[in-house]
Parts: structure tokens; C-alpha cells; sequence
């Protein structure tokens, strides 16, 4: 066996045994027995929320049952067919046995870091902020191509998207829009997009075609779920409604049905703009909640708290990644130095790499200003 195809089998074992220790394998077998036996209750849907609570949470652990036992079979197989390949001295079989294991460890890699994505919150949806900031119309129009960005992203991964509101710009792209992404470990992937993006591009927008560099930031904060109880004081709220803009036409809303809660003690604003005013104040509401617990997570997750300090203005200086499209093509993350030429791919939403690294970097307890000084 080649040295390389060796390592990769030494790699995978150390991802296999990673993928062991999180899965708790002693009891796993146990614990499915357990979510078995409890879905066959008669009355397990008589509480919907706890129900689908339990489904996800069998269903995670199945998935990450198959995951071990999978890479582990596929492992076993290839290493079998290298060994009779080479007892009957079958070049060919050898070869493709050992691809398969340099694609595997790709494979394992990857499900390694997803193992680790254990955080309080990490497994739960996500709420993600836009906001335009310093460069004007060149901004908003910035903002709406993240927006794309995290949308296109989002649908790759299977998750469930919803916007929750959406302020247009001036002459172009928008100010800002807030989203609810639903999905496995949507929280954990997203959280390393929170700061602000960078881009360098000639401005579709300047007849003279000058390069511009615009700013947006994005934040992003976990859903809370039932189980987390978040207490919010009526005296430190204020609830304002207005209307919500429409498309025109039929589609004005002729009611003021959008709703806007303002958090006195932390200056916190969200707001909601679906057509129901009640629906309105449950998403704000929710939306609410999950910023408090979002800030009560970075009093106790240094390095989320760092993330969330260091993101600063939307302007100079505080950014952690640059999207340059001219006069080279490049986007580089200022906190990993994880980059790619491939910008196109990256626009239409191939984030994994960037979010992967991110992760990596805080796994081996590295902390921003350590990465940034490596640059």
C-alpha cells in the first residue's frame, strides 16, 4: 500500500473514532431503543411540538449511526480489496481501491467536523440578519447579493427558508432583511458568517466604471427552542405597528399589520412584516427571545462573544472576508486565510469551505486574534 492511501487510512481511523466519542457509542444502541419504543405511544402527538422534538432527535441519532457504521463499512471493504488485489497481483482492482480511500477521508473529514458542531445551540435553526452599510446604493445592492448568497446556500443544504421581513434601498438592492433558516445544525454552519463581508468590484452603478468597495454585515442568532425559557419583562418592551411595504397593485397592505418590538434595556429592534399583525408579534416575539439568548450564549461562549465584538461597523477595518472581483478574482476570509478563486461558485453559494475552516480554527482552540496575527 502507498504511503499516501496509509495516511488516509490512519486519517480516517482518527475521524472514525472522533465520530465514536460524539455519538456516545456505548449507549447509542440503547437510546434508539429508547426513541423507538417512544414513538409507538399513542399519545406522543398529542404534543406536536415535543413530538417533532423527539422525531428530529431520533432521526439525528440514526443519521449519525449510518454515518459511522457507513464510513467504517466502506473503509473495511476498500482495505480488503487492496489486500486480495495485491495477493493476485490485480493492478487495477488495487488502484481503485485505493481512490476510494483518498476519497474517503474527504468524506470522513467533512462528517468529522459536523460532529463537532455540539455547541448548546449549534443544532438548532437560525435567524440571519443583512444590513447595508458604508457605500450607499452600492451597498444595498451588496446586501441583496449576500442575501442570494445565504439563500442559495440555505437550499443546497436542504434547509427551509422564510424571510421575515425586508427594507428595500433607495435606488437599488436593500437596506436590510432578516431571514428564518430551518434545518440540522443551521445555527452551527451559519455562525461563522456573523461580521462584516467586504466587496471590491467596478460598480455596475458609475458610468465612469471606477471599482467601488462596499460594505454589508451580516449577524446571525439561534432559534430558541420551547425548551428554553426566556423571560421578557412587558415593562422593557415597546410594540409599534406600521404598514409594511408591498409590491403595488392588489398587493398593497392597507392595514398597518407589520409589527416592530423595540428591548429598552438592550437597545435590541427586530421586526416581522407578514400580513397577519398577530403572526407578527409571535415571529417578533420569537425573534426577540432569540436575541436575548443569543446574548446571554456570548456571556458564556468566549469565542462566540469575540466574533460578535469584533464585528464592529460596517465599514473599514472590521471586516472578516473580502469578495474581490476586480481587478483579480478572489475571496479570502481574514480570520483563517481559507480562500478561493472561484468567486462565482462562492456567490451562488459554496460557502462550506469558508464555514468548515472557521469551525476547524475554533475546534483546535484557537482564537480570532491568534488566526488574524498568522495572516
Amino acid at each position: 500500500m502507498r504511503a499516501e492511501v496509509q495516511n488516509s487510512v490512519t486519517a480516517i481511523e482518527k475521524s472514525l473514532e472522533l465520530l465514536k466519542q460524539r455519538l456516545g457509542w456505548e449507549t447509542a444502541s440503547h437510546r434508539l431503543e429508547e426513541f423507538n419504543a417512544r414513538t409507538e405511544d399513542p399519545d406522543l402527538w398529542n404534543d406536536p411540538a415535543a413530538a417533532q422534538k423527539l422525531m428530529r432527535e431520533r432521526q439525528s441519532l440514526i443519521d449519525a449511526l449510518d454515518t459511522y457504521n457507513g464510513i467504517k463499512q466502506e473503509l473495511s471493504d476498500s482495505l480488503e480489496l487492496i489486500e486480495m488485489g495485491e495477493m493476485e497481483d490485480d493492478a487495477e482492482v488495487v488502484s481503485e481501491a485505493e481512490a476510494a480511500i483518498l476519497a474517503l477521508e474527504d468524506t470522513a473529514a467533512k462528517k468529522e467536523l459536523e460532529a463537532l458542531l455540539d455547541g448548546e445551540a449549534d443544532g438548532n435553526d437560525t435567524f440571519l440578519e443583512i444590513n447595508s452599510g458604508a457605500g450607499g446604493t452600492e451597498s444595498c445592492d451588496w446586501a441583496s447579493m449576500l442575501a442570494r448568497m445565504y439563500v442559495r446556500w440555505a437550499e443546497k443544504k436542504g434547509y427551509k427558508v422564510e424571510l421575515q421581513s425586508e427594507t428595500a434601498g433607495d435606488e437599488a438592492g436593500i437596506k436590510s432583511a432578516a431571514y428564518k433558516i430551518s434545518g440540522p445544525n443551521a445555527y452551527g454552519w451559519l455562525k461563522s458568517e456573523s461580521g462584516v463581508h467586504r466587496l471590491v468590484r467596478i460598480s455596475p452603478f458609475d458610468s465612469a466604471a471606477k471599482r467601488h468597495t462596499s460594505f454589508s454585515s451580516v449577524w446571525v442568532y439561534p432559534v430558541v427552542d420551547d425548551n428554553i425559557e426566556i423571560e421578557v419583562n412587558p415593562a422593557d418592551i415597546r410594540v409599534d405597528t406600521y404598514r409594511s411595504s408591498g409590491a403595488g397593485g392588489q398587493h398593497v397592505n392597507t392595514t398597518d399589520s407589520a409589527v416592530r418590538i423595540t428591548h429598552a434595556p438592550t437597545g435590541i429592534v427586530v421586526t416581522s412584516s407578514e400580513k397577519s399583525q398577530h403572526q407578527n408579534r409571535d415571529i417578533a416575539m420569537k425573534a426577540l427571545k432569540s436575541r436575548l439568548y443569543q446574548l446571554e450564549l456570548d456571556k458564556r461562549n468566549a469565542a462566540i462573544n469575540e466574533a460578535h465584538e469584533n464585528k464592529g461597523d460596517a465599514g473599514w477595518g472590521n471586516q472578516i472576508r473580502s469578495y474581490v472581483l476586480q481587478p483579480y478574482q478572489m475571496v479570502k476570509d481574514l480570520r483563517t486565510s481559507y480562500e478561493t478563486s472561484d468567486t462565482k461558485g462562492v456567490l451562488d453559494g459554496d460557502l462550506d469551505g469558508f464555514m468548515a475552516a472557521t469551525l476547524a480554527m475554533d475546534v483546535a482552540g484557537k482564537s480570532r486574534s491568534e488566526a488574524n496575527a498568522e495572516i
